[in-house]
């Protein structure tokens, strides 16, 4: 699967991305509207099958994740996974990088994916992560964070392949907060092809007196009815 779509075709100019810092900082996630087309939703959707294209399933229920299946994708990755998961994460390392300066974190992100990965892979995280999630009737996905081994970016993407109230009704996409005594949710809304760039773990979030870490989590409510399919692109490989 190939795409020549430029970044300005997605939408990921560089006043989109001084946005999307904008609203990580203030809400721990930022929507990217259509990063993908309409076409390679629905062509991603039907890899979901052919297993020659992953490396494991994994039945949700199984492992008390929530109910619903998903699929890690094997290397090489769809040319179209591979183009979005290294231009985003040009792109969210400057903001990962002052993230872990913001909550003294001594850990440098490196300008580019293949770097990062080369990191991941010296200390035996070498299975690659990004994903499909498949939900029908009466599935959710409990609030989790994805953390695959020493190696964690601190932020990852989800991109919904679906059309919400037309092949799925419910599903909405879900976050939640810490902050101390403090707990707040945020729901998600997401049209066929947008994109929710989220907190993986913690965030660093001003207080009164300091900066402190707020952790986050993420999962999907259930689904009322029809198939939801969700592309998941995180940038650590796993051990």
């Amino acid at each position: 699967m190939t795409s020549s779509l430029s970044d300005q075709h997605r939408g990921l100019s560089p006043d989109v991305w001084a946005r999307v810092e904008e609203q990580v900082n203030e809400d721990g996630y930022a929507v990217l509207k259509n990063l993908i087309t309409p076409e390679e939703c629905v062509a991603l959707s039907l890899m979901y099958p052919e297993d020659q294209h992953f490396r494991s399933r994994i039945v949700m229920a199984r492992h008390g994740f929530g109910v619903g299946e998903y699929k890690y994708f094997a290397y090489p990755l769809p040319a179209l996974l591979a183009q979005l998961r290294s231009k985003l994460y040009a792109s969210l390392a400057p903001i990962a990088n002052r993230w872990n300066r913001a909550m003294n974190v001594p850990v440098e992100y490196p300008s580019q994916l293949v770097k990062f990965l080369d990191r991941c892979h010296e200390a035996g995280q070498l299975r690659p992560t990004p994903l499909i999630l498949k939900y029908v009737d009466g599935d959710y996905n409990c609030l989790h964070q994805d953390l695959y081994g020493e190696h964690v970016f601190p932020l990852q993407v989800a991109i919904l392949l679906a059309r919400p109230d037309v092949d799925f009704v419910g599903g909405e996409f879900v976050m939640t907060e810490n902050r101390s005594s403090q707990q707040r949710a945020h729901v998600v809304g997401l049209q066929q092809g947008d994109a929710v760039v989220f907190t993986v773990n913690t965030r660093p979030v001003k207080s009164k007196r300091a900066v402190v870490k707020s952790a986050m989590r993420h999962g999907v409510s259930r689904i009322r009815g029809g198939n939801r399919y969700t592309v998941g692109l995180i940038f650590h490989d796993a051990l």
